[in-house]
């Protein structure tokens, strides 16, 4: 399994940040994630490219991956309580499948950090 350590997360905890996601924003790049909270359904509606959305529990273990989701489509986890958004392919990259957890670290803001 590939290490995360090289994961580097964009927070989007406003509600703002949480509708527009990733919208007119270019692909993130490899390694680069937007961590969505609270969040356990997301849209493509208006997106220009794929993307993979990783839906998280509370302890960080992956519940569900949905893979290259598509523009104009939707994604729901219940019991999710955060998202991913990653480039399409990225989880596979990044071995990010239904069990595994992220450290604690990547998902939990600490003041002057820059994730």
């Amino acid at each position: 399994m590939p290490p995360l350590d090289g994961l580097t997360l964009r927070r989007a905890e406003h509600w703002r940040d949480r509708l527009r996601g990733l919208l007119f924003s270019p692909p993130p790049a490899p390694g680069q994630a937007l961590l969505i909270t609270p969040c356990a359904a997301v849209h493509t509606a208006f997106m220009r490219y794929p993307i993979d959305v990783v839906f998280l529990d509370r302890r960080g273990s992956v519940r569900k991956v949905a893979r290259a989701l598509p523009p104009w489509r939707i994604a729901i986890c219940v019991g999710a309580r955060h998202t991913l958004e990653l480039a399409a392919g990225e989880a596979r990259r990044l071995g990010l499948t239904p069990g595994r957890t992220l450290p604690r670290r990547l998902l939990h803001h600490h003041p002057g950090s820059s994730q």
